[in-house]
């Protein structure tokens, strides 16, 4: 479903307004776009939460969800806030570290200042092989590295997805088709809410039915994968 089709009136913009039962001066598209971008904030909050094997990623995104940073001789620190094209990182999947021997990405191990010498973790000169996150999107390397190389770490990490503008006509939500209804009900909601319509109650309804489907779909989404059984934690408390 793209965002605006005047000429068929199936956009999400204009079948807002129909449920509505309003015009564009009633409400205007810079509401159906703040609207729709909260329920798309929504949907990939739950994706990234519910889908921890098959990575989620808008499919708007012209760009993979993998950046290089200049690895700095003597830092052992590193914050990926944002992509190459300014998209917020929510989370990072991995880091690794060029290796300029044979010119290829050497994966770090993942760990937590808890499980480790906090005190010498960082401050040692050498090669490194381990990261701690310390905060948000911030890292810190196991040793502090012994020259600077362009582009000599890489990470990976999922962001936030392809938000809509007012001009926007031909594109559409970066989910499955099957979602995109919800952008509609959404935005529909919101405005029957601000301007106390009459329909309100049946369109909180309906959304929280669109809700329970985006619920479903993610969470038999991964049907290529096999399941496996597995032993049960053992608690000896």
């Amino acid at each position: 479903m793209v965002f605006s089709d005047s000429s068929t009136n199936q956009g999400i913009v204009e079948q807002t307004r129909s449920l509505m039962r309003v015009d564009s001066n009633q409400w205007p598209t810079a509401k159906i776009v703040a609207s729709a971008n909260n329920y798309h904030d929504c949907i990939v909050g739950y994706a990234i939460g519910a889908d921890k094997n098959f990575q989620w990623d808008d499919t708007n995104h012209t760009k993979l969800p993998e950046g290089t940073a200049t690895l700095t001789d003597g830092q052992s620190d590193y914050s990926f806030l944002a992509d190459e094209q300014g998209n917020s990182i929510v989370t990072l999947l991995g880091v690794s570290i060029l290796d300029t021997t044979v010119n290829k990405y050497v994966p770090l191990m993942q760990v937590d200042r808890s499980e480790v010498d906090v005190a010498y973790f960082g401050t040692k000169d050498g090669t490194p092989t381990s990261y701690d996150k310390i905060a948000d999107n911030i890292i810190r390397l196991n040793n502090l590295p012994t020259a600077t190389v362009a582009a000599g770490i890489k990470f990976y990490f999922q962001r936030v997805g392809s938000y809509f503008v007012a001009a926007d006509t031909t594109k559409a939500p970066g989910v499955s088709p099957l979602l995109h209804r919800g952008y509609v009900i959404s935005a529909a909601y919101d405005g029957a809410l601000t301007l106390g319509l009459p329909n309100l109650g049946p369109l909180a309804a309906e959304k929280k039915l669109e809700e329970e489907k985006m619920i479903r779909y993610f969470s038999i989404r991964n049907r290529d994968e096999r399941e496996q059984l597995r032993m049960r934690p053992i608690n000896y408390r």
